[in-house]
């Protein structure tokens, strides 16, 4: 008969404390990535399993997990999020388990600082969340910290918190990667038109930031000059979008190369069909309902996916898997672009 090993033998192994190691199981930080690693490491040799009294207990109880994304619209990136979380709890229907979802409005800080202030006065074990703002994000989880409230990232991580795991794309690598494949697409020392949301408050989106970081750093690897020109688009104004493009376009009908740094690439495509421009090479995010319907048109060259569904299966998977059975968690998770 095997052995157990136990949390002092990992301890020992690992050249740590036995408090270190009970911190990794139970991600209560405090624990350096050195430490971090050598326990993990260790864990993974012996093939760790948690205790499978506690499990049991475990499953006896109700757990109550919060999510809290931007708002979901059908056919769009975020409705593919909630889809997988869905259906990973479908397949863990023998637990008990309830959920309560909140959505603030992806596009104005004051929608999300007023949704993230009631989160952080509700019960919970746990929370998904599915960060825009930075400033925003850092608070509730400092909250989520103090309470002990373990917590997981969907589409981006935020720096300087301490989560659980994070599910999300690389979004420097997918800049790298848009601004890749425009110049594929366009001559050199061309003018490019990058359309980013406008966001209330005045605050990009931490995805944002960092895939347009990397488009910027991919160009200025290139011998040649590229002009980079910002294209404005309010989501909740929608009615002003098209003066907007007019005037950018008009302003700019030499343009040969759009790039569109959210999932409303259909839009712009939509805009060029319909005013009869022609000649302009389009790379978009996202595998939306619109957006594949506009690559299948003709109207968008490349659009880049980002798993959503995917990313939202995992992250509901892995804090189940962590509440009920202790499992160790994999804190950085890139899906495929």
């Amino acid at each position: 008969m095997r052995k157990k090993i136990r949390i002092k033998d990992i301890a020992r192994l690992a050249g740590v404390s036995a408090g270190t190691v009970d911190r990794v199981l139970h991600n209560r930080g405090n624990v350096s990535l050195k430490a971090r690693k050598a326990v993990e490491a260790v864990l993974e040799k012996v093939d760790y399993k948690p205790n499978i009294h506690v499990s049991a207990l475990s499953l006896k109880r109700t757990y109550k997990i919060v999510i809290t994304t931007p708002v979901i619209s059908p056919g769009e990136y975020w409705e593919s999020i909630h889809h997988g979380i869905r259906h990973a709890k479908e397949a863990y229907a023998n637990l008990k388990l309830t959920t309560e979802v909140l959505t603030y409005n992806q596009y104005d800080v004051f929608s999300c600082r007023e949704v993230f202030q009631r989160i952080a006065e509700m019960e919970m074990d746990a929370l998904i969340i599915g960060p825009t703002f930075h400033d925003e994000t850092n608070a509730l989880c400092e909250k989520m910290d103090k309470r002990g409230v373990p917590y997981i990232f969907v589409d981006s991580n935020n720096e300087g918190t301490c989560p659980l795991a994070f599910f999300s794309s690389n979004h420097y690598v997918c800049g790298t990667l848009l601004a890749k494949l425009i110049t594929s697409l366009i001559p050199v020392d061309s003018k490019i038109g990058i359309l980013q949301a406008v966001r209330v408050g005045n605050r990009s989106a931490n995805s944002t930031i960092q895939r347009k970081r990397g488009f910027m750093d991919y160009l200025s690897r290139q011998e040649s000059a590229y002009q980079v020109l910002q294209i404005p688009f309010l989501v909740d104004e929608p009615e002003n979008n098209e003066a907007y493009l007019s005037r950018f376009f008009t302003d700019h009908h030499d343009i040969p190369g759009v790039v569109v740094m959210n999932s409303r690439g259909n839009h712009v495509a939509n805009y060029l069909y319909n005013n009869h421009i022609e000649d302009v090479k389009m790379v978009c995010l996202d595998l939306t309902v619109p957006n594949v319907e506009a690559l299948k048109q003709g109207r968008i060259d490349y659009l880049i996916g980002q798993e959503p569904e995917h990313q939202g299966f995992c992250a509901m998977k892995t804090m189940l898997e962590y509440l009920i059975f202790k499992k160790t968690v994999k804190r950085e998770n890139y899906v495929q672009l």
